[in-house]
């Protein structure tokens, strides 16, 4: 980016008015040899607008007027093709947007759900998934099966996050939030500056106009945000459809426990021996705990072996 459009952008993200300010300097300059004069653009534009292009460097002198110091910048930030201050909201749409299999993952994960309440949902998931993993149950002792379902859940999920989430796409959502908390935060601090030194009514009325168009574009983008919820929530349906099955496996396994009158205890740290069925945070079991340390332990070793970072980046 080249610093003509680097300086257009910051305009722009003070004044959303300024394009149509650049585009009517563009429009008088191409049928006026390339220069332009502030008496032939001072219905498009104000005053307080043509000082800062030329204050900036954006308009330089002329033979007769001033002229766009690097037209080329000028012309790619007008056209899109560099700074404009605005993000691409039909490609971030489209990045964020879900496909077929991710909404059917969506709506097994709420089926599968009703097995927390519904006795012959759990019985079925659970009679099912015991086939796979009741052999490494009789072969280890409750907390270690635990503990190797946490490392497997913690794979998946690390693995499905790094490949559905792009950060990138989220990093642009809190690039355009923030660019907006700026360009009001610059109007407010304008503001305050013009009636410290007492400026006339016509700019305090036009400032406060800048800082009203601000606020609501903020207030629209916040309602456009549902996309940086739709990118962050879709690994999460492919998650829950695969651990959902794990956790009523677990919570059928527990249940068998009681039923057959045998109570499993554990001993865990800071809180000693245990029944898996006690609560010890909260209403939290002991089961659920114990699988909760395990997996957010595994986690984050797996980030790190797998060199998997999820932190929002820009565009």
């Amino acid at each position: 980016m080249t610093r003509t459009a680097e300086k257009i952008d910051a305009l722009v993200r003070e004044d959303s008015s300024m394009t149509e300010a650049l585009e009517a300097i563009r429009e008088e300059a191409d049928e006026n040899g390339g220069e332009v004069e502030w008496a032939d653009v001072r219905d498009d534009l104000t005053s307080g607008q043509w000082g800062r292009l030329i204050e900036k460097g954006i308009l330089v002198d002329g033979n007769d007027g001033f002229e766009i110091a690097d037209r080329e910048a000028y012309d790619d930030a007008l056209d899109g093709d560099g700074a404009t201050g605005d993000l691409p909201d039909d490609d971030i749409e489209a990045d964020t947007s879900w496909s077929q299999w991710d909404k059917t993952a969506g709506a097994g994960s709420l089926l599968l759900m009703f097995g927390y309440w519904i006795d012959s949902v759990k019985e079925t998931v659970g009679s099912s998934i015991d086939v796979l993993l009741g052999p490494l149950d009789a072969a280890l002792p409750f907390y270690a099966v635990i503990l190797s379902v946490a490392l497997l859940t913690g794979l998946y999920s690390t693995l499905l996050q790094a490949n559905l989430m792009n950060p990138e796409v989220i990093g642009k959502y809190q690039e355009r939030m923030k660019a907006m908390q700026e360009k009001q935060k610059d109007i407010q601090d304008r503001k305050k500056d013009a009636e410290e030194r007492g400026a006339s009514e016509a700019e305090l009325e036009r400032l406060e106009n800048e800082l009203e168009r601000a606020r609501e574009e903020q207030m629209e983008a916040m309602a456009d945000n549902i996309g940086m919820f739709k990118e962050q929530f879709r690994p999460m349906v492919w998650i829950m459809l695969f651990t959902i099955p794990l956790f009523l496996w677990m919570y059928w396994k527990i249940g068998n426990f009681g039923s057959g009158g045998v109570e499993d205890t554990v001993v865990m740290p800071l809180i000693g021996e245990v029944r898996w069925t006690d609560s010890v945070i909260g209403p939290m079991r002991a089961w659920i705990v114990w699988y909760f340390l395990c997996s957010m332990g595994f986690t984050q070793l797996l980030r790190k072996s797998l060199n998997i970072d999820m932190s929002p980046t820009g565009s």
